[in-house]
């Protein structure tokens, strides 16, 4: 069997069963695995499926972002960790950007007996957690208001995230992909984060681990712009150690 039949055959076996490993593929095809590990990194690499330490499963695609009342309840505690970890990073006197999110509001919740800190946000129940916070002041960008989600987005969003500069970015991000990098469903919700990026000297990833190595329609930004990763300890190593190899600061809680 020539190379180019058997890895659309590997292609068709893996996404009829999900998943597959390496020994059970060589079987399959008959052939030693090390050819089937070089087929892997081929197909991995035209983005068709998505290697696992020993084999290989269906790339996972988010079409859709939940509303924010079904996302807040989901993998709770491990966003209350990451926003725990996250409020590590952040030094008095700071001056940061804080992404909409259900994960990024655990870290707000963190910040309320800080001093001298100064949060520029583009949603209002962030802003409201901090909004009796004596040593925090809080700039809200103004944009939409998007109900379901309480983010502010469009152009007066945009044009507010073009005016500043802080130290650093906390980001939400639904998908996150080793090698495609930050990714999102949503087109009018990528400007936004791209301009997040571009005001800060920092950029710091709050994903809980379900959202590791997913892929969506839009990129955000490659895995280059972002200097440290705060996920949950489920997450795939083979995707962590991609991750880092990117040179991403992966931290794991």
């Amino acid at each position: 069997m020539l190379a180019a039949e058997r890895k659309r055959k590997i292609i068709e076996y893996v996404r009829l069963h999900r998943s597959a490993s390496v020994a059970a593929l060589a079987g399959e095809f008959g052939v030693h695995e090390v050819t089937i590990r070089r087929d892997l990194a081929e197909i991995e690499q035209e983005g068709l499926l998505k290697r696992t330490h020993g084999g290989v499963i269906v790339e996972q695609l988010t079409r859709q972002e939940a509303s924010f009342r079904e996302r807040s309840h989901v993998e709770l505690d491990q966003k209350r960790r990451i926003g725990q970890a996250a409020a590590e990073l952040v030094e008095d006197g700071d001056h940061i950007l804080i992404d909409s999110g259900t994960t990024t509001l655990h870290l707000a919740e963190q910040l309320v007996n800080r001093t001298h800190l100064t949060v520029v946000t583009n949603d209002i129940q962030i802003a409201a957690e901090l909004r009796d916070a004596p040593g925090v002041k809080v700039l809200v960008t103004g944009g939409e208001l998007y109900p379901s989600s309480n983010i502010l987005n469009g152009m007066f969003t945009d044009a507010v995230l073009r005016s500043v500069h802080v130290s650093k970015a906390f980001l939400g991000i639904p998908a996150l992909h080793p090698k495609r990098g930050l990714m999102h469903p949503d087109a009018q919700l990528v400007p936004a984060k791209q301009g997040m990026i571009a005001a800060a000297q920092e950029v710091i990833v709050l994903a809980d681990d379900t959202k590791i190595g997913k892929l969506s329609l839009h990129q955000v930004a490659p895995m280059s712009a972002v200097h440290t990763l705060i996920t949950g300890s489920g997450a795939s190593g083979y995707d962590l150690q991609t991750i880092q190899e990117a040179g991403v600061h992966v931290l794991t809680v």
